[in-house]
């Protein structure tokens, strides 16, 4: 990246690949704050993006937010289904995020022990 137009290519490009597929889906979403960043939330994002590009699934929106109030358990991953309920996945990895997409998105399977309930509370 040298120019501004380069640095606009870079937003378009990243915006195009987040951006809000269809309104009636289910959403996900990464968070992306310093956190989550540090725990790994990038790789996590980009094979959730990737998953959804091989599968040609169109109609899941994928968004980051910032923190989550959870660091420890960073990365975290929520998904929301069309009806309006949420999953919390924790501790993702970009091979658990591949996971997700198959069992979860595709099979409408939630995988249980990623979620925030499987978390060790002590």
């Amino acid at each position: 990246m040298k120019t501004l137009a380069d640095l606009e290519k870079i937003r378009t490009a990243a915006q195009s690949d987040m951006s809000v597929r269809s309104q009636s889906g289910k959403r996900i979403i990464v968070g992306m704050a310093t956190c989550g960043i540090a725990a790994g939330a990038r790789p996590v994002m980009n094979s959730l993006l990737e998953e959804l590009q091989i599968r040609s699934i169109t109609d899941v929106s994928v968004t980051m937010t910032g923190c989550l109030g959870l660091c420890r358990l960073e990365p975290i991953v929520e998904v929301i289904d069309a009806d309006g309920e949420k999953v919390t996945y924790i501790k993702m990895d970009a091979n658990k995020a591949k996971r997700v997409i198959a069992e979860h998105i595709v099979n409408g399977h939630v995988c249980q022990d990623l979620t925030i309930a499987s978390a060790d509370t002590k």
